[in-house]
Parts: structure tokens; C-alpha cells; sequence
């Protein structure tokens, strides 16, 4: 795994950030303008003006950014806001360069396509500007105040007011781009979870057998990975027995099956996969040390 320096570190999470709202704009320009469909948080507000006063989206966007950013720094404190300033700023300013570069360029008609292509640019640049440790600000804002003024759950005020802002949509909007936005939300719901967890899954294996010391020996030298000793006693037979914990790469896994049957064709494993690991070999870089 690459390593990045603290400056390096700084760099790319702002290059995602600025990336991350870019796409977001882009997406929303080229197939939520066009086709029509619903959405939540402070861009279905902005859409929703858009289409009953024919303001700008952008403009819109902006407004109430700031405005979210305002109650935020005034209520959340001057640390939240700062994770919050970058995607106020940029994500109206691409809005309103991509509307000067593709104004009145329609993609596609097709609202299938545009409802998948929504959900696939929504779910991957929010993926990527939280996975940078940017909030996205707008809507997410309201939530975290009322929760701290009235200890309110997080995640269900923030449906609330989705669903609020889905419906006032909703009333402006025919039914089938109502019904397309639906799958849109749920498409990038989706596609958000698997790209905070891209790359940081692992696989965890757990090997119970009577040649644990040979399995161990080979993981170490074949896969080069670590391996924890668990002691366990069987239920049955209640013998004392080694139970091999090791995590590996989600490609190393029918290697190290292989090995383990190889060597032991009976012995008994547990595969799970983990969403993320951290530590030596993973996020940190590995440690050899040298026998005497």
C-alpha cells in the first residue's frame, strides 16, 4: 500500500474535493436539469425553484448554502464549518460553469439512463468528497442542529426533511419522474456505501487444524501476511486447539485456501469479509524484525 506524506495527503484530499464537487455539478447539469427527476437535500430545493420561478440552480444552490453554512458556524462552532466551506463554495461555482458550458445540451431523453447515470454521479462524488473528509453541507446541516439542540437522531431528522423536500417536489413533478427519482436516491444511496469502503475491504480468515503451525509458517512465507494465535478448546471433545486469525487481500483468499487444504485437507475455516482494516500491512507500512 502506497504511503503519502502529510503534504501529499493534504494535496489529494483537496484535489478530491474539488473533483468530487465537479462531478456532482456535471451530474446534476446533465441529467437532473434535463429529466426532470426528484431529489433531496439542498440541490431538490434548488431543482424545485428552478423549475417553478426559473431561477438558476446555481444561484439557488448557493443561497442556501450559505445560509446552512452560517447556522452551522453559529450553532456546530468554527471547526464544522471549515469541513464544510469547500463544498458550499465549489459545488455552486461548477454548477454555474457547467450550465454556461452545456446550456441547453441534452445528454439523453431517456429517463432510464439518466435516472442510472444520476445515481451513479451523485453516489460516487459524494463518495469522494467524504472519503477526502469534506462535508457536503446544505441539508446535512439542519439535522446536526437540531441534534444538538434537542438531542434529536441524526438520521431520521435527516429523512424527515428529505422526505419533506421529495414531496413539495413531488407536487410540481409528473408521477413517472417522481418514480424515477425514488430509484435515483436509492441507486446513489448504494453506490455511496460501496465507494466509502472501496479499497479498504479485507479478508478475514479463521483456520482451526491439528498442522496450525505449518499453515502459519506457510502464510507467513507464501502470502506474506500476518497471523495471530487464538487458543481455543473444542466443545466437544474438549481438547485444546490453535485457531490461526489472519487478514488478508480479498485476491490472496483461494491462495491461502489452497495452502491451508494442501497441508491440512480436514481442517476447518471461517471466511468473513471486513469493510476496513487498519494498522501494520494495511494502513501502516510492515515491520520485519530480524531474528537473533
Amino acid at each position: 500500500m502506497i504511503q503519502l506524506s502529510y503534504k501529499q495527503q493534504i494535496a489529494f484530499n483537496s484535489l478530491s474535493i474539488i473533483a468530487g464537487n465537479a462531478l456532482y455539478a456535471l451530474t446534476v447539469v446533465l441529467f437532473l436539469v434535463p429529466s426532470g427527476l426528484i431529489t433531496g437535500g439542498a440541490t431538490g430545493i434548488a431543482l424545485g425553484v428552478n423549475r417553478v420561478l426559473g431561477l438558476p440552480v446555481s444561484g439557488v444552490l448557493f443561497a442556501i448554502n450559505i445560509s446552512m453554512l452560517v447556522l452551522g458556524w453559529m450553532v456546530l462552532g468554527s471547526r464544522f464549518a471549515l469541513t464544510t466551506i469547500a463544498s458550499t463554495i465549489l459545488s455552486p461555482l461548477f454548477l454555474a460553469l457547467w450550465e454556461r458550458v452545456f446550456a441547453d445540451f441534452v445528454l439523453t431523453d431517456d429517463l432510464v439512463l439518466n435516472t442510472i447515470f444520476a445515481g451513479l454521479g451523485v453516489g460516487i462524488s459524494l463518495g469522494i468528497t467524504i472519503r477526502a473528509g469534506a462535508s457536503t453541507g446544505g441539508m446535512d446541516i439542519p439535522p446536526l442542529v437540531l441534534n444538538k439542540w434537542f438531542h434529536l437522531p441524526v438520521s431520521a431528522t435527516m429523512m424527515v426533511f428529505d422526505l419533506i423536500i421529495l414531496a413539495v417536489q413531488a407536487a410540481f413533478s409528473p408521477l413517472q419522474q417522481c418514480l424515477y427519482g425514488i430509484v435515483m436516491v436509492i441507486v446513489y444511496t448504494a453506490v455511496l456505501d460501496k465507494v466509502l469502503i472501496f479499497g479498504s475491504t479485507r479478508t478475514e480468515v479463521k483456520i482451526i487444524s491439528q498442522h496450525a503451525d505449518e499453515i502459519r509458517e506457510a502464510i507467513f512465507s507464501q502470502l506474506d501476511r500476518g497471523v495471530t494465535i487464538l487458543h481455543g478448546e473444542g466443545g466437544y471433545s474438549r481438547n485444546s486447539e490453535q485457531v490461526l486469525l489472519s487478514v488478508v487481500s480479498n485476491r490472496q483468499l483461494p491462495k491461502l485456501e489452497k495452502i491451508a487444504h494442501l497441508i491440512d485437507p480436514t481442517c476447518f475455516m471461517i471466511v468473513s469479509h471486513v469493510t476496513e482494516v487498519s494498522g501494520r500491512g494495511f494502513s501502516l507500512e510492515k515491520d520485519y524484525k530480524e531474528e537473533d
